[in-house]
């Protein structure tokens, strides 16, 4: 598939898409005419990416943690430094953070809907 229609099965910008190819992070075939050509899982891949720079993690990392997630799944850290594992459990555990004050309000939304809901007349049929 070309950029555009990457860009917009992804939500993403093109101008992302490119900078995702020069950080590494998406590998493109071209065509005779230099289109990019992107292959049908990069779908996915986009995904991730985007999720994990969410999540706040740096393209460099990003990078280095792909062909983990991958499957079926393959980890291979020939480079993994003591820094790099600090860094990405104190990310884990940011992560988990998050995760859990997501939930506290989800959770809390949830109570309130229950108890407007028990609280509304009943609708007319």
């Amino acid at each position: 598939m070309r950029i555009g229609e990457l860009s917009e099965r992804t939500g993403t910008s093109r101008r992302l898409l490119r900078y995702y190819e020069e950080q590494g992070l998406l590998v493109s075939r071209r065509s005779p005419n230099g289109y990019r050509d992107y292959e049908e899982g990069l779908v996915d891949r986009v995904v991730q990416i985007r999720g994990l720079l969410d999540a706040g993690l740096p393209t460099r990392i990003i990078k280095q943690i792909l062909p983990c997630l991958n499957k079926p799944r393959v980890i291979h850290f020939p480079d993994a430094t003591p820094e790099m594992i600090a860094m990405l459990e104190t990310e884990r555990d940011r992560m988990t953070e998050r995760v859990n004050f997501l939930i506290r309000n989800r959770d809390a939304i949830s109570e309130y809907l229950d108890a407007v809901r028990a609280g509304a007349p009943a609708e007319a049929s």
